[in-house]
């Protein structure tokens, strides 16, 4: 199967007044075309930084970005800002983390859904108009035509996701990133989003990168999974294979953190212990031995590259989980 997005190598340093924060190091994903990849992991464990650096969102004085990314043949690291920002709407799309604050909040939803059509296709403004009512209805907003007429703060959590989905589908990409689409919404809603961007990916024919910190999110939403912890991919294998048989310790404690229907009211939820490594200051070895039940002295000592299982499993870990030691 052909990839549509290649990430080799990516890495994304800050410089910061502690020094300098390498928030991503060695990041190697491959996106096949037409499939749905999840990336998982803790809050700061470089999810956002990488989908952003991957699609040149990063910019400024104070970040370095090394590696390549290759989308659809074309290697976006040897490609100018503005060749690029082509690229942005028919090629990749982003669904921002927070709605309210990446929607403009003194613009009409019409003004923003439509401008990205004007822009990118060519449309007039009439049948741009015309075209975003369509966008509307097809994320299953009721009553388009006032909600075009609208500004973000008078619209619900879900109904300004929903308007970021329009946006992100507008101009017809052929990947979808999707930062936390889910954040800050009940579990009700949550799931009307999920089952919608199920749904929009198989119409669309796109493929697309879900970016959540919940194993249990990407368990039906997902062909394949990669596991990121302190800037790194730690493990990376189709989503059946990882949740059957898991080879990171650190996936392991991901999923015995998601709260079990069967427990009694009361039960205490599993947590991982400790914090994610200092950015600024990595030291050497695994950079979850501190944290992890399995940790022998080399994990303190020497840092693990990533592992290949013949069927194509990837793990970075010294002492990996179903396997004999």
């Amino acid at each position: 199967m052909s990839s549509l997005l290649s990430i080799k190598n990516l890495g994304v340093n800050f410089d910061t007044p502690r020094g300098s924060l390498e928030a991503v190091r060695g990041v190697d994903i491959e996106i096949p075309a037409g499939t749905s990849v999840g990336v998982v992991g803790e809050s700061g464990s470089g999810k956002t930084v990488m989908c952003r650096a991957a699609m040149g969102l990063l910019q400024g004085s104070n970040v370095q970005r090394t590696g390549t990314v290759v989308f659809d043949g074309n290697e976006l690291t040897a490609m100018t800002k503005e060749q690029v920002r082509n690229l942005f709407g028919s090629g990749m799309a982003m669904i921002f983390q927070d709605p309210m604050t990446a929607l403009n909040p003194v613009r009409r939803i019409g003004s923003q859904l439509s401008e990205g059509l004007r822009v990118r296709l060519g449309m007039s403004k009439k049948d741009a108009l015309v075209r975003s009512k369509e966008l509307l209805e097809l994320v299953r907003i009721p009553n388009p035509t006032a909600v075009l007429k609208s500004f973000p703060y008078q619209l619900s959590g879900g109904m300004r996701q929903r308007v970021m989905i329009a946006i992100a589908i507008a101009c017809n990409p052929k990947l979808l990133f999707a930062d936390e689409p889910t954040t800050a919404l009940d579990v009700t809603v949550q799931a009307q989003i999920l089952q919608l961007l199920r749904e929009l990916r198989e119409d669309l024919k796109m493929s697309m990168v879900l970016v959540t910190h919940d194993l249990g999110v990407v368990a039906g939403n997902t062909d394949y999974v990669a596991v990121m912890y302190a800037g790194e991919v730690v493990e990376y294998a189709p989503t059946t294979k990882l949740f059957a048989d898991m080879r990171m310790p650190y996936t392991e404690a991901l999923l015995e953190s998601i709260p079990k229907i069967d427990h009694k009211s009361g039960t205490r939820l599993s947590v991982i212990a400790g914090r994610l490594p200092n950015p600024t200051d990595r030291g050497v070895g695994c950079g979850f031995a501190p944290r992890c039940k399995y940790a022998q002295e080399k994990c303190h000592t020497q840092h693990p590259e990533l592992q290949k299982d013949p069927d194509g499993h990837l793990y970075r870990c010294w002492f990996p989980i179903g396997k004999a030691l």
